[in-house]
C-alpha cells in the first residue's frame, strides 16, 4: 500500500513538472513569435525573399530536429499525408507572405492585432467543413472581436477617399489570418503524423514554392540583414516550433490558449521599442477586445446564458 502511494505521489509530481515545464516552453515559443515582425522589417527583404530564405534555415533546422528524433522512416510517410502536408503548405506559406507584407504598410501591432481575428474564421470553416456546433456565447464573442476589429482599424474619411497602403495592410492581415486557418483545418486531417514531421515538410514545400519568385539579386547587402533571416528561420521557426510542439503535448488546452496570447503582446511592445509605433487609444481599446474575444473562445468563456453542449 505504502509502495503505491509512493508511486502516485512521484506520477503526481511528474505530471506537475510536464506542465510547468510546458509553460515555460510555450512562453519562451510566444515571446520568438513576438520578434518575428522586427526580425522581418529590420532585414530590408520582400516578403518573398524572408518568407524563402525563413523555409531555407527553418528547414535545415526542422530536418536535423527530425533526424535526432527518428521521424524520417518510411513509415511516418504515405501519399495522402504527403498531399494534405503539401496543401497545407501552400496555406501556411501564404499566410507568412501576407503576414510579412502587413508589417510594412499597417505596422508590426497593427497587423498583428487583426490576425488575431484567426480564432473567429477557424470557428467559421469548422462549421462549413467539419460541421461543427458553436455555441451562442462563441458567436457573442464573435461579435465584439468585430466591434474591437472596427475600432483597431480606425479607418477616417481621408483614407478612404485615398485608399492606400494603409488599408492594403488590413486587407493582408485578415487574408494572412484566413489562411491560418485553412492550415489548421488541413492539419486536422493529418491525426496520427508528427507535428515537427508537419513543420518540416511545410517549409520543404516552401522552398519549391518560392524558389522561382525569390530575388537572389536583392539579398541582404550587409550581415546584419543575413542574420535577421537565419535567427528568423533557425530560431523563430525551427526551435520555436520545437518548444511549441512541446509544449502542447504537455499542457492543457486551455493554458495553451491563454498563453499564446503573450504572443501579440510582446509583438505590439517590440514594435512600440524598436519602431516608435504607437497605437491610439481607440486602437488599444479595440485590440484588448480582439484579444478579449478570442481568449474566450479559445477557453471557452460563456457569456451567453444557456445549456452547454458538448462540443463547447
Amino acid at each position: 500500500m505504502n509502495t503505491e502511494r509512493i508511486n502516485v505521489r512521484f506520477a503526481g509530481a511528474s505530471n506537475a513538472n510536464d506542465v510547468r515545464r510546458g509553460a515555460i516552453e510555450m512562453s519562451v515559443a510566444m515571446l520568438m513569435s513576438g520578434t518575428i515582425g522586427w526580425l522581418v522589417v529590420s532585414s530590408g527583404q520582400t516578403p518573398w525573399n524572408v518568407v524563402f530564405f525563413r523555409c531555407v534555415f527553418g528547414g535545415a533546422t526542422l530536418i536535423a530536429v527530425c533526424a535526432a528524433l527518428g521521424l524520417l522512416k518510411k513509415r511516418y510517410f504515405s501519399w495522402r499525408m504527403i498531399a494534405l502536408v503539401a496543401l497545407g503548405s501552400v496555406a501556411i506559406v501564404g499566410n507568412w507572405l501576407l503576414l510579412f507584407a502587413a508589417y510594412s504598410r499597417a505596422s508590426i501591432s497593427m497587423a498583428t492585432t487583426v490576425y488575431n481575428t484567426q480564432p473567429f474564421m477557424l470557428v467559421a470553416l469548422g462549421i462549413v467543413f467539419l460541421r461543427e456546433r458553436v455555441s451562442a456565447s462563441t458567436f457573442a464573442w464573435l461579435g465584439i472581436a468585430f466591434i474591437g476589429l472596427v475600432m483597431v482599424v480606425r479607418v477616417e474619411p481621408a483614407v478612404l477617399a485615398m485608399p492606400g497602403e494603409y488599408l492594403e495592410g488590413i486587407a493582408y492581415a485578415l487574408g494572412a489570418a484566413f489562411l491560418y486557418a485553412i492550415s489548421s483545418i488541413v492539419t486536422k486531417r493529418l491525426q496520427g503524423t508528427p507535428p515537427h514531421l508537419i513543420a518540416m515538410l511545410h517549409v520543404l514545400f516552401g522552398i519549391v514554392m518560392l524558389a522561382p519568385f525569390a530575388r537572389f539579386d536583392q539579398t541582404p547587402a550587409s550581415m546584419s540583414g543575413w542574420s535577421d533571416l537565419v535567427v528568423l528561420g533557425v530560431v523563430n521557426t525551427g526551435l520555436m516550433y520545437v518548444l511549441l510542439y512541446g509544449a502542447i503535448q504537455k499542457l492543457p488546452t486551455a493554458t495553451t490558449g491563454a498563453l499564446s496570447f503573450i504572443y501579440p503582446v510582446v509583438a505590439i511592445v517590440v514594435d512600440w521599442l524598436a519602431f516608435g509605433q504607437r497605437l491610439a487609444w481607440p486602437q488599444v481599446a479595440g485590440a484588448v477586445l480582439i484579444l478579449l474575444a478570442a481568449a474566450g473562445v479559445n477557453l471557452k468563456w460563456r457569456i451567453v446564458p444557456g445549456k452547454q453542449r458538448a462540443n463547447d
